[in-house]
């Protein structure tokens, strides 16, 4: 399990390098932190849970109005957005991003970056 907490570690790192990502967390699907990459860390396990939460209701919701799964959640503040991307049944990769950057090439690195998790943790 360690080597793949360091893989995780080191997904998080490179993620992290795509411009304007501020923060990122690998979370389990019932909101436990497997790791994080964040300034403020003491947050950590309470933006994990809330995360997870955010997602899962909106699958929730989604799924009962016929619309399926959807691929991302994303919160949009002025001082900042917040994606959640499932990676799998067991995960999901959150990232918090500056307001001013655009989201093509983050959305891309999420989205590869969620399938490598969801491969480390099968």
């Amino acid at each position: 399990m360690t080597d793949t907490i360091d893989l995780i570690d080191k997904l998080l790192s490179d993620l992290k390098k795509s411009g304007g990502v501020e923060a990122c967390a690998a979370v389990s699907r019932d909101g436990l932190l497997i790791k994080s990459s964040m300034q403020k860390e003491q947050f950590a396990e309470s933006f994990a849970a809330m995360s997870a939460t955010m997602l899962g209701a909106a699958e929730t919701a989604s799924t009962e109005l016929g619309k399926g799964v959807p691929n991302r959640v994303i919160v949009e503040s002025t001082q900042g957005r917040l994606i959640a991307v499932g990676a799998g049944p067991s995960a999901l990769l959150v990232v918090i991003v500056s307001p001013d950057v655009g989201l093509g090439l983050i959305l891309l690195e999420l989205d590869k970056s969620a399938k490598i998790l969801k491969e480390l943790l099968e």
